[in-house]
């Protein structure tokens, strides 16, 4: 029988569009201020796609290739591609197809797309996960691609929402493991879906008879709806949760941690499960300031600006991990 290999990230990147959109510029879409937005967010300014220009496919192959050149790969190395969005470019086909056709790949190797919004990236990590470990590919590319403000109710009457979510991409290339006890150490998957309306985008549905009319008549349902309070409330008892169970089933302690990298959500969260796991600022890293809440793109571009700030060393324990709609939250631990 053939034992089970680990996968390592080989390659890291990340693409935001070169919109910078300020707290200053909101103010004069809605009744809002800085002060206002980064109480409650932490988020200074967030980037926001140019039309015509970036799209939820081409940003995840802008951050492909550069994942790809960290690896040392071309994009006909890649066997199969992970598509992690809640933002694709077309109802249908999904985005992992479009990826597929930006860069160039004429193999027919398999690509799809995983729908679990600010979860999607450390979901997509792990199904990707497996597919390295059982053997069956050696090279799997997971992207997480976001456009949201498209997508915004941009009035003072959302601004709850829409001052929190920006656009970016960023991806990961994941080969098998040369090193003994390196790589990815597990991973961990959980939802409860009875929260599935505490963060939704209702519309537009396909339980309408007639969905374009319903949406027409409805057209407030297609704005994202968010209960705030009660996010928050989940999500600081499910973060640390399912970064302790990572640590748990590898004999690890919190003070093991290198470096934290949660989904870039909301800065207060980060600081609320930085202060219950007993974590010094030099072991969690947060740019939300600067890109707002990208959704499944928060984690992997959080991972290669880590990276980048030469904030991640070899041999370093380094977990990731993320919460959001559905509710569903995840971790990943890796020995980098």
């Amino acid at each position: 029988m053939s034992t089970l290999r680990h996968s390592e990230i080989a390659g890291v990147g990340h693409y935001v569009p070169s919109r910078v959109v300020t707290n200053a510029d909101l103010t004069t879409l809605m009744e809002t201020t800085d002060e206002w937005i980064q109480e409650r967010t932490g988020i200074q300014e967030r980037r926001w796609f140019e039309e015509g220009k970036d799209t939820t496919a081409n940003m995840g192959a802008a951050a492909a290739r550069k994942a790809l050149e960290m690896a040392g790969l071309t994009p006909d190395d890649v066997q199969m591609i992970v598509f992690a969005t809640l933002s694709p470019d077309y109802f249908f086909p999904g985005s992992g197809v479009l990826l597929q056709r930006e860069l160039g790949i004429k193999a027919p190797i398999p690509a799809f797309d995983v729908r679990n919004q600010c979860s999607g990236f450390v979901y997509a990590l792990s199904m990707a996960d497996q597919f390295v470990r059982t053997g069956m590919y050696d090279t799997v590319l997971v992207v997480g691609s976001e456009i949201h403000s498209s997508g915004l109710d941009k009035t003072t009457r959302g601004r709850g929402v829409s001052v929190i979510f920006g656009d970016g991409a960023g991806a990961v290339i994941l080969r098998p493991s040369t090193r003994e006890g390196h790589g990815i150490l597990s991973t961990h998957l959980h939802s409860q879906g009875e929260f599935a309306e505490e963060l939704i985008v209702k519309e537009p549905g396909s339980n309408r008879e007639d969905r374009v009319g319903y949406v027409v008549a409805n057209e407030l349902d297609m704005y994202p709806y968010m209960n705030g309070q009660n996010v928050f409330k989940h999500a600081v008892v499910r973060f640390p949760q399912v970064i302790k169970e990572a640590l748990d089933q590898n004999g690890y302690q919190p003070q093991d941690l290198n470096m934290l990298i949660p989904h870039q959500a909301n800065l207060r969260i980060t600081q609320y499960v930085q202060q219950k796991m007993g974590l010094s600022d030099d072991k969690i890293f947060s740019n939300i300031q600067r890109y707002g809440n990208t959704t499944a793109a928060s984690v992997p571009i959080a991972l290669s600006e880590a990276l980048q700030e030469g904030r991640i060393q070899r041999g370093d324990l380094v977990c990731l991990a993320a919460f959001g709609s559905g509710f569903t939250w995840a971790s990943a631990l890796i020995k980098w």
